[in-house]
């Protein structure tokens, strides 16, 4: 079982990316980690919350702008002419890999918390000036101080900095926070398992996005839009 193995172990062994993008996602964020971060506890982005929600939220209006054929889903296609309109420069494969990474219900279309993870995921990995007009293009101001957050967030809970978070890691960034309470072991195992989608002990950025997605509550946003439907 290769997910057993802790990332203490060996920094030389490591863990092995699955996929392509997922490798890609790794030496994107190991860049970023390079640089440090700014977060100093999971209480400071605990606060940024309702922010972050907030943020979230502005995006509906870009989704809906993409979803043409208004059915709640941004199938490939729509997808393509959205990164066509933002003038994001995917290869086709790029994008093919995105989507298959961000379709978590493999339902062949991205529900508004998989487009918000893409839309991180895009951010991460076009790290670059030319990229910067792409995302100015989306008409929210706020969404790239967003997913720096984010990113952030990730880097301070990456503790060894090889663009995963263990278990350990997990516990570590929970015990600097909630020092000497004896609930942050099991807080921190719960909020692990939230992260921990295909269960093999170790997270990566796109599975600790969705996760987040759920924290500031995007789900209940689309739970409560289909019940009224």
């Amino acid at each position: 079982m290769g997910g057993v193995l802790g990332k203490s172990d060996s920094p030389i062994r490591g863990w092995m990316p699955e996929t392509k993008i997922e490798a890609k996602m790794v030496e994107a964020m190991q860049r970023r980690e390079s640089h440090g971060c700014s977060v100093k506890s999971f209480n400071t982005i605990i606060l940024k919350f309702p922010k972050i929600d907030e943020s979230f939220r502005k995006c509906k209006a870009i989704f809906e702008q993409f979803d043409e054929d208004s059915n709640g889903i941004i199938d490939h296609e729509e997808l393509k002419k959205c990164f066509n309109k933002l003038e994001i420069s995917f290869t086709e494969e790029e994008i093919n890999d995105l989507f298959e990474a961000c379709d978590i219900n493999e339902d062949m279309g991205m529900k508004f918390n998989e487009f918000i993870v893409l839309l991180c995921l895009v951010h991460l990995l076009k790290d670059d000036p030319a990229a910067l007009k792409a995302k100015s293009r989306l008409g929210v101001p706020t969404l790239e101080a967003t997913f720096e957050t984010l990113v952030d967030t990730f880097v301070f809970l990456d503790k060894n900095r090889d663009g995963y978070v263990s278990k350990n890691e997990m516990v570590q960034a929970i015990n600097e926070t909630t020092s000497g309470e004896r609930s942050s072991g099991r807080i921190a195992m719960k909020r692990f398992e939230e992260m921990d989608w295909d269960k093999n002990g170790m997270v990566n950025f796109k599975e600790f996005l969705f996760a987040f997605t759920r924290w500031v509550g995007i789900d209940e946003v689309e739970d409560e839009e289909n019940a009224e439907t």
